[in-house]
């Protein structure tokens, strides 16, 4: 397979790329002390099972043996419980470093994924109406500390395309080439007016990573983040991609595996960052969510509102943001999905203004020009 010569060259800096399958993450460089960081669960995540409501009467008799048994859930207030696989996230909550906001979706309503996550990662209110991404547009709202953001994925997310310069970065898990290598290639371009900077940038990115393993695991990606992330000259911004959360079938045994696999991951951040995890705020969001009732597969069709969750040493956590329609069935959406009753747009907004330290209401215009509604604040110190 041809390469482009951009991420080729970020490739070779590594001896060789190792492409991230799932999960795979980008990063940007900016100018600030806070740390901000996007997690997308793609595949439409059950937000129900995930923040299970168990005091809703309807909430047992629609998901059936789905149901999260809220004696081994992790009880989140009387209305909620955190799913038993987040066992780190659920103490972070206790810690006050955790909230949920729930019965939350993005503008979009027709449940296809592709068009889902486009409108999710632009910020648009229709598929393909916002040629680029709202996280490309947050970067271009701070002082930039370099001159390009970079992708530590095989392609940049479309949250992160846009005007900002984006280049490439993955590991290797190939033998890593000698220092003489590294010179002789870097002479070669020295004279290059294009090959010549991207060379550069490229042993930069590789100087970010340092010694950083070119495992995939949660815990090994984590890690990496934090390696990134905690470095004085390193990025300030970042997107992490988790797929497989499309549970039509089996859903019991993929979504405890899938969370504890989020949980994992980040705890490892957490870890990793130390002292710079109290200025640092996680997002996690979803496209979509799923039906209210379970289906005839041990699963749960697409819907549409789902939770989100944020998380870090700088959000003012120990809550559930809730304004709770129900799941009577005259209370659900399309008679099948659970009614959203917050903007995924308004939260982001807010969540990103708070967490990087800018003017919720400048943000909300520029990340949402389409109409994300007003930025909901307080999330963030």
């Amino acid at each position: 397979m041809l390469l482009p010569r951009r991420r080729f060259l970020s490739f070779a800096a590594l001896g060789a790329g190792a492409f991230w399958v799932s999960p795979r993450m980008a990063l940007a460089a900016v100018e600030t002390e806070r740390r901000f960081v996007f997690i997308i669960q793609r595949g439409a995540a059950d937000g129900l099972n995930i923040v299970s409501p168990y005091a809703d009467p309807a909430y047992a008799s629609l998901r059936g043996a789905l149901a999260i048994d809220p004696a081994k859930a992790i009880k989140l207030d009387g209305t909620f419980a955190l799913h038993p696989s987040l066992v780190q996230i659920g103490q972070m909550y206790a810690q006050h470093q955790a909230l949920f906001v729930h019965a939350v979706a993005s503008p979009y309503r027709d449940r296809s994924h592709f068009d889902g996550q486009h409108v999710l990662e632009t910020g648009g209110t229709a598929p393909y109406q916002v040629g680029d991404g709202w996280l490309n547009r947050l970067v271009a709202m701070l002082p930039r500390a370099r001159d390009e953001a970079i992708a530590f994925a095989s392609t940049v997310p479309m949250a992160l395309r846009g005007a900002a310069d984006v280049t490439s970065y993955a590991p290797s898990a190939l033998p890593q080439p000698s220092d003489d290598l590294l010179l002789r290639v870097g002479q070669l371009y020295a004279g290059d007016g294009q090959l010549g900077p991207l060379w550069n940038a490229a042993l930069a990115a590789r100087g970010l990573a340092g010694g950083a393993s070119a495992r995939q695991d949660p815990a090994s990606l984590g890690k990496l983040a934090a390696g990134f992330l905690a470095k004085p000259q390193g990025p300030r911004i970042a997107m992490i991609e988790t797929g497989g959360w499309d549970t039509h079938t089996g859903q019991d045994g993929r979504l405890s595996a899938q969370l504890k696999a989020l949980d994992m991951m980040v705890a490892a951040l957490r870890d990793g960052l130390g002292p710079v995890w109290a200025q640092t705020t996680v997002l996690v969001a979803t496209e979509f969510g799923r039906t209210a009732a379970a289906n005839g597969t041990g699963g749960t069709d697409h819907g549409t509102g789902s939770a989100a969750m944020l998380i870090g040493g700088a959000v003012r956590g120990g809550r559930v943001v809730a304004d709770w329609p129900g799941l009577s069935a005259a209370n659900l959406y399309e008679n099948r999905d659970l009614r959203p009753t917050a903007g995924l747009d308004a939260v982001i907004a807010g969540a990103a203004a708070e967490g990087l330290g800018l003017d919720p209401d400048q943000v909300g215009r520029r990340l949402f020009a389409q109409g994300g509604g007003r930025p909901v604040t307080g999330l963030v110190t």
